[in-house]
């Protein structure tokens, strides 16, 4: 590689760092405005939780640093999802002087929506999803065992959780983009439903805990989500679908 083609290479090493350094200061810039609420925080996400123990059970703590870290690891887990309409731009930015005309006008609204997509997972796993699991975990404990999480155990089990339906909200937008880069069709896709429908299940089972309320309730939203990237890639310009 001569020194014609190594000056590109490096300036776009240069301009990768310092579009990372912008997400990292965003993000850090929220975690420092977070970290006065983190315990509020903390409370806010252990809510669902806390209306379903016994009027006798508290969460716990069960390691010395635990009252501190937990609630900052909320706190900067936060501040990276709250940061992420940022971090996109900042990836959208670095990719779109490469991109045809056609693909700018197609993949900066895949990057809108796939952001809204996952947060309205997160919002569902909250509002919908928490309260009936929650319900059921406490409930099915044997009589004498007294239910009192700790609240580190707690923190990684939700964070997994909202990983878990917020990538699951997404199925739209990888539906579009199979459709979209021709590595399939609608119609092949319509016949394939029935093995999407069980794989479906078979990822609501892997990724949720061992009880049939919580698969289904990530079961069906990735079928649904899944018929409605069919019905978005119908609008999608006829040279690049090509049904």
């Amino acid at each position: 590689m001569d020194n014609h083609d190594q000056q590109p290479f490096i300036s776009h090493l240069v301009e990768l760092r310092d579009r990372l350094l912008k997400g990292v200061l965003v993000v850090l810039v929220i975690a420092l405005c977070l970290l006065p609420f983190s315990n509020n925080l903390y409370h806010f996400l252990s809510e669902p939780l806390l209306e379903q123990l016994p009027e006798t059970s508290t969460m716990i703590a069960t390691e010395v640093a635990s009252p501190f870290l937990t609630p900052f690891k909320l706190t900067l887990s936060t501040a990276i999802l709250l940061a992420v309409p940022v971090l996109l731009y900042q990836l959208w930015a670095f990719v779109a002087p490469g991109l045809y005309a056609h693909e700018k006008k197609l993949v900066f609204p895949l990057l809108f929506a796939s952001t809204i997509l996952f947060f309205l997972g997160i919002v569902f796993a909250y509002y919908a999803v928490f309260p009936l699991i929650f319900a059921f975990l406490t409930q099915a404990a044997p009589e004498g065992v007294a239910v009192m999480t700790d609240i580190s155990s707690y923190l990684d089990f939700v964070l997994k959780l909202f990983f878990a339906f917020g990538l699951a909200f997404e199925v739209p937008i990888a539906t579009v983009l199979l459709i979209w880069t021709q590595a399939t069709t609608v119609e092949s896709l319509k016949q394939k439903r029935p093995y999407i429908i069980v794989g479906a299940f078979v990822v609501g089972m892997l990724l949720t805990p061992p009880d049939v309320i919580s698969q289904t309730l990530l079961a069906v939203p990735i079928w649904l989500l899944f018929e409605m990237g069919l019905f978005s890639a119908r609008f999608l310009p006829k040279k690049q679908q090509q049904l």
